[in-house]
């Protein structure tokens, strides 16, 4: 059984800064894509960040030159440094992974259990 473990969240100050961890363990062949998503009180879950396998990131606009995905592989880990936090960012954010598992052999998107950011202004 795969899972994600987050950790990271808080309150902060509008301005202020937190990283993001999100760990992956459990009986993978291979994990793919990993991104990070925010669900704010009466709102829809959006992504907010992605990166591939191979390295390649892409942001949504609202977090563009603030936020920045990274992974380490050897750990099975994906960050999300978040700067120069706003009130608006305040949300629940989730990592996911697209992961492949051994047995049984299966593709799945696998979720973290959501960390709470709060952004006080």
């Amino acid at each position: 059984q795969v899972q994600l473990v987050e950790s990271g969240g808080g309150l902060v100050q509008a301005g202020g800064s937190l990283r993001l961890s999100c760990v992956a363990s459990g009986s993978m062949l291979s994990i793919n894509a990993m991104g990070w998503y925010r669900q704010a009180p009466g709102n829809q879950r959006e992504l907010v960040a992605a990166t591939t396998g191979g390295g390649n990131t892409k942001y949504a606009d609202s977090v563009k030159g603030r936020f920045t995905i990274s992974r380490d592989n050897a750990k099975n880990t994906v960050y999300l440094q978040m700067n120069s936090l706003k009130p608006e960012d305040t949300a629940v954010y989730y990592c996911s992974a697209g992961v492949v598992t051994t047995s049984p052999f299966r593709h799945l998107e696998v979720w973290g259990q959501g960390n709470l950011v709060t952004v006080s202004s």
